[in-house]
């Protein structure tokens, strides 16, 4: 069962996502997650490190965005991008002059959202495997006045 704080949920259910097997998998664990009120998200990647941290990074924000797990909102954009910079800064050393791939899972419980990357680090078949992890909070302080101000 989960707990009532949120941070845990999002990041097990981030983490649960981006380790399937398949995209059948993957679907039936989403599916799950959607009846205990958490919405996910999930896209694969691959490419050389240095030239890949930034489409992880956009692919993230899109996946989230295409599901509708955050807004079109600049602060709801960037805690996607920021959780998910912070996973993938924590497989760096690893990863430096490789060539990295796997799935990128995003899971929205109430204000928490997190950002689980699954890679696989290596050439060919001789791959190391990794998890990285992003958590961020996402506040609604948009007040009817500044919501009027921005229409």
């Amino acid at each position: 069962m989960f707990s009532e704080t949120g941070s845990r949920d999002a990041v097990t259910a981030a983490i649960s996502v981006a380790i399937t097997k398949d995209r059948m998998a993957e679907k039936a664990e989403q599916l799950r997650l959607k009846s205990e009120g958490i919405k996910t998200a999930a896209v694969d990647f691959g490419g050389e490190f240095i030239a890949s941290v930034t489409k992880v990074i956009e692919r993230a924000v899109v996946a989230a965005k295409r599901e509708n797990l955050i807004a079109d909102f600049h602060a709801e954009e960037g805690a996607v991008a920021g959780a998910a910079r912070e996973a993938v800064s924590q497989i760096v050393n690893k990863a430096i002059g490789l060539n990295i791939g796997g799935k990128i899972a995003i899971a929205r419980c109430g204000e928490h959202i997190s950002v689980a990357i699954f890679f696989g680090i290596g050439l060919l078949h001789l791959n190391e495997m990794a998890i990285g992890l992003g958590h961020r909070v996402i506040y609604n302080s948009m007040t009817e006045e500044e919501d009027d101000y921005e229409s």
